[in-house]
């Protein structure tokens, strides 16, 4: 069936990858009669603009060929509205992707599984007036983030990994006063995250069963444990078995306050702000393609 559709790419995405998942799924979409329109920002402000402007045009779909930067800038133009979202993975995390179950290495692939155009709905993370699909980072792994942001080199995994490991040569546990549905809680923790999905950063199953589709966030509280317990921990997060591990701590909540002196959040890779925070789910806020 013909649909007209936006594909929404960020050429950079994945060291050059963005454009080449673009190129190799567009033939694909093409040859089975899709009609697409690409538009690329020059950069993030101007990626939102775009994506504002297309979805109040009323395309069949916009299409995200990035990684979960890209598809950040897109939920913020589709929340609230009945155009879907597809995605076209071509950055290093991909989480969105992965909750998706978009095949994340074979852009013809990922190309057939937007054809078979089984639009759904899924929740949304708000901060304000800003939505996130993944997971709020507000500890340790935010941290990382901050340091990682201001490294020049390396690029890629390697630079969070040596973030990773800078910081952990003098972190401290930190000191966190939670709001989880209006029940107040003061503990101090490693880490607090906050999912609306499973995972971030490439596969880190941080809020391993969290749903994209139940009107509810995951909280994980990682209590205190020695730099050395953490560095043990952290393979166990590719897998969620980290949830077996005595310090870990869930909530499922609607909304949740997460303050901590000095800390700020990061969600979908984007730096969000200083804590505290407040987030809320929006149910069934954007329509996605899987």
């Amino acid at each position: 069936m013909s649909r007209d559709v936006v594909v929404l790419t960020n050429p950079t995405a994945g060291k050059g990858r963005g454009a080449r998942v673009r190129d190799a799924a567009a033939a694909r979409l093409e040859a089975a009669g899709w009609r697409l329109r690409h538009v690329a920002g020059r950069d993030a402000d101007e990626a939102l603009d775009l994506a504002l402007k297309t979805v109040a045009d009323g395309p069949d779909a916009l299409v995200a060929c990035g990684g979960d930067g890209l598809v950040n800038i897109a939920v913020q133009a589709l929340a609230g509205s009945a155009v879907p979202l597809g995605v076209l993975p071509a950055g290093t995390g991909n989480d969105v992707a992965r909750v998706l179950g978009v095949p994340r290495d074979d852009p013809a692939a990922a190309a057939d599984h937007l054809l078979a155009w089984r639009p759904r709905p899924m929740d949304l993370a708000r901060i304000g007036d800003r939505y996130f699909a993944t997971v709020l980072a507000a500890g340790f792994d935010a941290v990382v983030n901050e340091r990682a942001n201001e490294m020049t080199w390396p690029r890629g995994q390697m630079r969070y990994n040596l973030a990773t490991l800078a910081e952990l040569r003098t972190f401290e546990p930190l000191h966190y006063v939670l709001d989880l549905d209006g029940e107040t809680r003061t503990l101090d923790a490693m880490l607090v995250a906050v999912g609306n999905g499973p995972s971030f950063g490439g596969g880190l199953r941080i809020t391993e069963g969290a749903l994209v589709d139940d009107g509810l966030l995951d909280v994980v509280v990682i209590k205190p444990m020695s730099r050395w317990e953490l560095v043990r921990t952290y393979p166990k997060l590719f897998s969620g078995t980290h949830v077996h591990h005595p310090q870990y701590e869930r909530h499922r909540v609607r909304r949740v306050t997460v303050a901590s002196a000095g800390i700020v959040g990061y969600a979908d890779g984007e730096r969000f702000g200083p804590l505290p925070l407040t987030v809320e789910c929006v149910p069934g806020a954007v329509q996605v393609l899987v």
